[in-house]
């Protein structure tokens, strides 16, 4: 699938919300976009959520009501992204043709009185939002304010179980094996007697208890996915501007979701990166929370931020992010002050082009009640609009001085969508109360963490990526890569892996790595499957871990793990063969294998981990496997709770950010001459720079 050519985004940084003038239960839109420049919000999100207020019945439609938002907005210089209304469809829909509503079991339809409850793919649902799509693009696509189009909205929610979609998927399979023996023999289907004489023998997923169908019916149904949105995207293309781009905004963990695939039919990339706030935003937090739509801790935000850079290599927008409090109605924890400029920063640091949040005011009434926006219930300014404010002042005067700005990475780990499928269908690991359906995220956020909490940046590249760049230039951009949970492989996939440690890369396996092949079958190999001979290490034995395993490292180890670090949740009893021991556990058993060894292969190097490892344990490796981060040219001796994000400009000047997670105030010292982008102070090379709690600064150097 060729990507897109994109049309470039607006010069300077967008800041701004999403807005809806017809949430509100009085008329202020005045009032509401004179705050909002005076906050320096230069770019609103609207249109998306109300097609029930585009068409209040079939066939009539209402496109003017938006016409004196678009004016006013364009009147005080701030663009907007117009979206289409599908994700959210009107009742007399729903109840002219039940026939279109998703079904997550079969025969069992999801039950109107949310959102995003319709397939997607029925045909009479493609025939209403392509009508009210090309009515309002029709008016509005001409309009001067309008820069961007966001189609859909958080796409991939749900698994459709529905007959159409069913048919769609049994005549997918026919393409892909042709017949029902080469089935039958790639997906082991003599297993419990579930041979297939004909397609019409295939059961439907509910009952399914086959890894191999599984995998095939996700990697479907994010297809669906991707050719929904590029549906939408190609009838915007009919009506939109040379210089107005086309976009979605992602919620990553969707279940029906390819994001690398998906980002080809989009001119950039969106995300709504959502993130515990307070303690759950210090350095080094070990806070419990959920990952299914939010994350928690510092090694957490920037992952997401990784996420969306990753899904097409390039900067990206954020569409929506915490404002004050998000979620229900127990869980208000908004943000100290100083963690917004913060996490804004953070993503900028990453390659954000746009922070949005979510949304201008917060609401009165409806699911989202107490998901805080920049406006309190009361709607009068206050602390938040305030924050909201100094950010957007700060990134006005920045302008275009970060435009064409690259994220650095000192560690490249590696992505694999059909590995998180699988491993949520069958889990390895165990979250406590039963089999954890996030063992993907947790076994590749374990060396993510490493990389965060040392310092050093990481880079997000997704398999089909790596793929693409091939072995060589894989090595040249990134010198350490981690390829942790990647369980799902094809033979080409695993030779590429060899040829970017022969091209001189150095190669960090993790867990899971190389066990399976592409249909999800466990390889008939000695694991780690194609790689055990360069690795000099191999193993036949996993277990489970009750608790965590103390790790020490080896005599002549390189890994200064000091005290306390562990192996976690998982063991490999790893073999070494040629490779050399570089750390140990300390335990009965499991002390019989080495917890981490390396060796050398071709003109680099693979080191194999047989755990999880934890904080310290990653850590350690990080630094060892990438001794010099590249913002070590701007400040010497970093550590928690400070960080650094930095990146190159076109120019070929460098701009840093420097973070400090935490209350206590703390100092660093520049390594190399520096000016403040915001205030043009000039700092010579030795200077201490001290940074308050939950502080950010942004230098750039030669």
């Amino acid at each position: 699938m060729e990507s897109r050519t994109p049309p470039p985004l607006p010069s300077g940084l967008l800041f701004g919300v999403a807005y809806y003038a017809e949430y509100h239960r009085s008329d202020r839109l005045v009032e509401d976009l004179d705050l909002m420049r005076a906050a320096d919000i230069n770019v609103i999100r609207v249109g998306e959520s109300v097609w029930s207020t585009w068409e209040p019945a079939d066939g009539e439609l209402d496109l003017e009501w938006l016409a004196p938002v678009l004016d006013a907005a364009h009147d005080r210089g701030i663009r907007v992204i117009l979206g289409t209304p599908t994700y959210a469809i009107p009742p007399w829909l729903q109840t002219a043709h039940p026939e279109i509503a998703a079904e997550r079991r079969t025969g069992e339809p999801i039950p109107w009185g949310a959102r995003q409850e319709v397939d997607y793919t029925h045909p009479a649902f493609r025939f209403h939002a392509e009508r009210v799509i090309r009515a309002i693009l029709a008016r509005y696509a001409g309009h001067p304010a309008v820069i961007g189009y966001q189609v859909d909205n958080e796409p991939g929610l749900e698994l459709f179980h529905n007959q159409g979609v069913f048919t769609r998927f049994v005549r997918h399979l026919q393409k892909r094996y042709g017949d029902v023996e080469t089935l039958n023999r790639e997906w082991g289907l003599t297993y419990w007697s579930h041979r297939i004489g004909d397609w019409s023998q295939l059961w439907r997923p509910d009952g399914n208890t086959f890894p191999q169908y599984d995998l095939a019916w996700r990697l479907f149904q994010a297809e669906l996915t991707t050719e929904f949105i590029g549906w939408q995207a190609a009838l915007v293309d009919e009506y939109r501007r040379d210089d107005q781009f086309v976009t979605t905004c992602l919620q990553y963990p969707r279940r029906g979701l390819d994001d690398e695939q998906l980002g080809r039919r989009l001119d950039v990339s969106a995300g709504n990166p959502y993130y515990g706030m307070q303690d759950h935003l210090a350095a080094g937090t070990d806070l419990a929370q959920p990952n299914e739509w939010t994350t928690t801790g510092v090694a957490g935000l920037f992952r997401q931020a990784d996420r969306m850079y990753a899904s097409r290599q390039d900067r990206y927008l954020v569409t929506e992010t915490n404002a004050q409090s998000i979620g229900t109605a127990d869980t208000n924890f908004p943000p100290f002050p100083g963690q917004l400029k913060q996490a804004a920063y953070a993503f900028v640091s990453r390659g954000a082009a746009m922070i949005e949040y979510w949304h201008w005011h917060t609401l009165p009434y409806g699911t989202e009640t107490y998901w805080g926006g920049v406006l309190p219930h009361s709607l009068q300014p206050g602390r938040v609009y305030r924050e909201v404010a100094e950010i957007g002042a700060e990134l006005a005067q920045i302008g275009g001085g970060l435009d064409g700005y690259e994220p650095d990475a000192d560690v490249a780990i590696l992505w694999s969508v059909p590995s998180r499928f699988a491993l949520q269908y069958m889990p390895p690991l165990n979250s406590g109360d039963g089999p954890d359906g996030e063992s993907y995220e947790r076994i590749v956020d374990a060396f993510h963490r490493g990389v965060v909490d040392t310092g050093r940046q990481s880079r997000i590249v997704h398999l089909a990526q790596a793929r693409d760049l091939g072995a060589a230039e894989l090595a040249r951009r990134f010198p350490v890569l981690v390829a942790a949970g990647a369980y799902v492989t094809t033979d080409e996939d695993l030779q590429l892996l060899r040829a970017y440690a022969e091209h001189g890369g150095h190669l960090i396996l993790g867990p899971r790595t190389a066990y399976a092949d592409q249909e999800a079958r466990a390889r008939v190999e000695i694991a780690p499957a194609r790689l055990h001979d360069a690795a000099g290490a191999w193993y036949e034995e996993y277990s489970n871990l009750d608790a965590d395993v103390p790790v020490v490292a080896a005599s002549d180890s390189p890994l200064d793990l000091g005290d306390g670090a562990s192996g976690q949740s998982w063991i490999d009893g790893l073999i070494p063969t040629t490779a050399r021991t570089l750390a140990a556990y300390e335990h009965r058993r499991f002390g019989q294998f080495p917890a981490v060894v390396t060796d050398s292969h071709g003109s680099g190097r693979i080191t194999t981990v047989g755990c999880l490892p934890d904080p310290r344990l990653a850590g350690a490796l990080v630094r060892w496997a990438a001794p010099q981060p590249l913002n070590a040219r701007l400040v010497h001796d970093l550590d928690l709770p400070v960080t650094a994000a930095s990146g190159t400009l076109p120019d070929g000047r460098r701009a840093s950010f420097l973070f400090n997670w935490g209350w206590t105030a703390q100092k660093v010292t520049l390594a190399c001459d520096a000016t403040d982008l915001l205030t043009g102070d000039r700092y010579d090379s030795g200077t201490v720079i001290p940074l308050k709690g939950w502080e950010t600064r942004t230098l750039i150097t030669a």
